[in-house]
């Protein structure tokens, strides 16, 4: 699955073009490593969004079986989140 489509089916981004925006300003990550929008993502990888106030990494548990809403969490396993000082939260 596209990793931009992975990020709106999981509800880590609203809509598939900010995760597109995203990807392109390097501000994900899989494995370590800038991606690119189309970037093919599988169960067992480790995807990082850089959001403006905090940073989450998540580990790809599943991918949905078909286009729909599946339920988040059964999607993801969140393994880190760190605020960013300095920003605010209104």
């Amino acid at each position: 699955m596209r990793l931009d489509l992975f990020l709106k089916a999981s509800r880590l981004v609203k809509r598939r073009a900010i995760a597109k925006e995203l990807c392109e300003e390097g501000r994900v990550l899989v494995n370590g490593r800038g991606a690119q929008p189309a970037k093919e993502v599988k169960p067992g990888d480790r995807v990082t969004v850089r959001y403006a106030s905090r940073h989450v990494e998540v580990e790809i548990a599943a991918l949905p079986a078909r286009p729909g809403r599946p339920a988040a969490e059964e999607l993801y396993r969140i393994t880190s989140e760190i605020r960013v000082p300095g920003t605010d939260e209104t």
